[in-house]
């Protein structure tokens, strides 16, 4: 049957299509080796590229107040200072849960105990001790900042560290200020591509940097017809709030 099929028009045909294809198969396996033999030795081809620096920036309106509140009391002993201060410091705390602020949002920042020197003839005699603890709130109402200086002032604070406005979550303006950062960058490589007369492929590397940008904040004090007679209630303007980034972007070129 087979020597009958060898005589027949068809097993021609196959027979030639057989030889096509492995004439094309060693075709292919001698180029590729050809090509591989050629790239022993030789480094690859680095790509044509160049990297541009976008920035962008947003402003946003603080949502959140730090406000870092200190008491400094001296005394003749460790306990007198102590005492004193943990009076003082334990009616602030009292205040700040008053006016609103919660618990997990008050931390002690500082709490150190120091000796009071008294020198005299190029001798050092000690004449008391110092304690100093520092109060870090988050005000959440901003509204409120003026008044908790106020009532923490009343109650003997007589450190006042810093007021330090910012947004709870910057999630959204981050992502604003980047996508400005980039659509800088493009516009730039666009621009230097259009000028070098080659086009852009696509984008290599990426790499950003971010930060705030808080901007100064004013504060005034002016008396309130609530703040009763002889104290003043401080007026703290938040500002506003700059969230900047700034990326490097490495394009490949043609």
């Amino acid at each position: 049957m087979f020597s009958n099929l060898k005589k027949t028009p068809l097993f021609a045909v196959l027979l030639a299509l057989l030889f096509i294809a492995l004439t094309a198969f060693v075709s292919v396996l001698t180029a590729k080796g050809i090509a591989e033999f050629q790239q022993v030795g030789h480094a690859p081809r680095a790509q044509d590229t160049f990297t541009i620096d976008g920035e962008g920036k947003v402003t946003g309106t603080p949502d959140l107040a730090r406000v870092d509140i200190g008491l400094y009391t001296e005394g003749d002993d460790v306990p007198s200072a102590q005492n004193a201060n943990t009076q003082k410091v334990n009616a602030m705390l009292a205040a700040l849960k008053d006016l609103g602020i919660d618990q997990a949002d008050i931390q002690t920042s500082n709490y150190t105990i120091t000796p009071r020197y008294q020198y005299n003839e190029g001798a050092q005699t000690v004449i008391g001790y110092a304690v100093s603890q520092n109060l870090s709130a988050k005000v959440r109402d901003l509204s409120k900042i003026g008044t908790v200086l106020e009532r923490v002032g009343s109650l003997g604070a007589n450190q006042v560290n810093g007021v330090t406005f910012t947004v709870d979550d910057p999630t959204s303006l981050e992502q604003a200020a980047r996508k400005k950062a980039l659509e800088d960058a493009r516009k730039k490589a666009e621009e230097l591509a259009d000028a070098l007369g080659v086009k852009i492929v696509r984008v290599v590397t990426f790499s950003e940097s971010s930060g705030n940008l808080p901007t100064p904040q004013p504060i005034a004090l002016r008396g309130l017809e609530a703040a009763p007679a002889g104290q003043v209630i401080p007026e703290i303007q938040p500002g506003s709030l700059d969230i900047q980034s700034q990326v490097s972007v490495t394009f490949e070129i043609r």
